[in-house]
């Protein structure tokens, strides 16, 4: 079942832009709808800690051997396909799909978190400091936090950041970080550009801020054609880019809330797990448990 917020210590591409949409198909219609895979940007240990009692015999103290550490992440980010693959030398289960709601929490954010709960479906929500600037927004993504599920970083406004100078996209994403430790304790691990634009000083920034780089591997429900639930789930679930560690890209809107329990179940009917990102090895944490 979906776990509280407990952390583990550790825990194919054509370039596409998908932007930020709102709920109106004809704001939608600009979109290349040519394009679906992702853009070609992209174990440490955690301690398992056991009680060591102090011995004492004929006045002597008896030291226990420490405990081994064991990995607790089983999967990285393909930096070139942004695929979840394997961590080399693991035995992790290669045919997942990891599920990643862009923009939030925008409105559908919080009921698309319980449905996925529901069907105890972990996901990554990236969101937008611009939206967590308001009490309404706050809260949702506490909310969100709360149930169990990873918040990553999706810039301040969502500005295209090629278009911005070094200063300005510094500020779009390490405000968002800021405002996420502020309400939930934990700075995001991993970073999605808009659009799946990344500059060298996007990934710079990132990088400092022990970030991964995520963009996707695919996704529709930007697209007119799929502002439906049911034609969406039928593409996320039946893509020709559906393959093992795909990344699926989806947004806080009301189709894809809708589609959202017909999505995690048609890809289990494929034999596909549903990813942890918890199980997403991050340098943030592999710093972290050193």
């Amino acid at each position: 079942m979906m776990k509280k917020r407990v952390l583990l210590l550790m825990c194919c591409g054509s370039i596409l832009f998908a932007g930020c949409q709102n709920d109106s198909p004809e704001d939608e219609s600009n979109a290349d709808a040519s394009s679906h895979q992702a853009a070609n940007e992209e174990q440490p240990e955690s301690t398992e800690e056991s009680t060591v009692e102090e011995v004492t015999e004929e006045a002597e103290t008896v030291e226990l051997p420490k405990p081994v550490e064991q990995a607790a992440y089983e999967y990285s980010v393909n930096e070139n396909t942004y695929a979840i693959q394997p961590i080399e030398g693991s035995s992790a289960e290669p045919q997942v799909a990891l599920l990643t709601y862009d923009d939030a929490p925008d409105g559908h954010a919080v009921r698309i978190a319980e449905i996925l709960a529901q069907h105890d479906a972990p996901a990554i929500f990236f969101v937008n400091g611009m939206y967590l600037e308001s009490e309404a927004g706050r809260d949702a993504l506490n909310t969100i936090h709360e149930m169990g599920f990873e918040i990553g970083n999706h810039t301040q406004t969502h500005a295209s950041l090629p278009d911005l100078s070094p200063e300005a996209q510094r500020a779009e994403i390490v405000e968002t970080n800021d405002l996420v430790e502020e309400i939930t304790g934990e700075r995001p691990r991993f970073f999605r550009a808009p659009f799946g634009q990344n500059t060298e000083t996007s990934s710079r920034i990132a990088s400092e801020q022990g970030m991964v780089l995520m963009n996707w591997t695919y996704g529709y429900d930007w697209e007119a054609a799929y502002q439906e639930a049911d034609a969406l789930a039928d593409i996320m679930v039946n893509s020709e880019y559906l393959n093992a560690g795909a990344n699926l890209l989806m947004h806080d809107r009301a189709w894809t809330r809708d589609a959202s329990a017909d999505i995690v179940e048609g890809l289990r009917g494929k034999g596909y797990t549903i990813v942890d990102p918890d199980k997403i090895s991050s340098p943030e944490r592999e710093a972290a448990a050193e």
